[in-house]
């Protein structure tokens, strides 16, 4: 598959979508996250959160992270609520409880953290991702998640 589209991503694995997002310019995945897919993109990927979720790497760990992901229509962001605690992951786009750990990014820097197409941490040092709150669970977060690697 060559084509960023929304219809053909719950058809996919991690690692198809991993390869996807290497394979597509940053200026297409822009394109695609400005445009009316974006919600259904990013409920496909923070869907999948809970699944590869690795309760055996979070151990004890209890926390709310929000995702701030800026670049919407008319410069709104949206942001999605990740609750891991009893060895459990949720997911919500209705965040409703304060964050341990609060993280923006553009639409294109999520893409890459989430495929393993880019290194969270140079993000972070480059300011492609900014971090309020808990930074040491910033720098575990990726750990506590089994990132596909195209």
């Amino acid at each position: 598959m060559t084509d960023f589209n929304v219809e053909s991503l719950s058809a996919i694995g991690p690692k198809e979508f991993a390869q996807l997002v290497k394979t597509t310019p940053d200026s297409k995945l822009a394109e695609v996250m400005a445009g009316d897919s974006r919600g259904k993109i990013l409920d496909e990927v923070f869907g999948r959160m809970p699944t590869l979720f690795r309760a055996d790497k979070a151990g004890s760990t209890s926390a709310v992270i929000h995702w701030i992901l800026t670049g919407g229509a008319g410069g709104t962001s949206d942001t999605y609520e990740t609750v891991i605690e009893n060895g459990a992951c949720t997911v919500t786009n209705q965040p409703a409880r304060d964050p341990k750990l609060a993280m923006t990014m553009d639409p294109v820097t999520f893409l890459k953290v989430v495929s393993g197409d880019g290194n969270p941490m140079m993000m972070f040092m480059t300011g492609k991702i900014k971090a309020k709150g808990d930074l040491e669970l910033a720098a575990q977060v990726a750990k506590l998640f089994d990132i596909p690697k195209a």
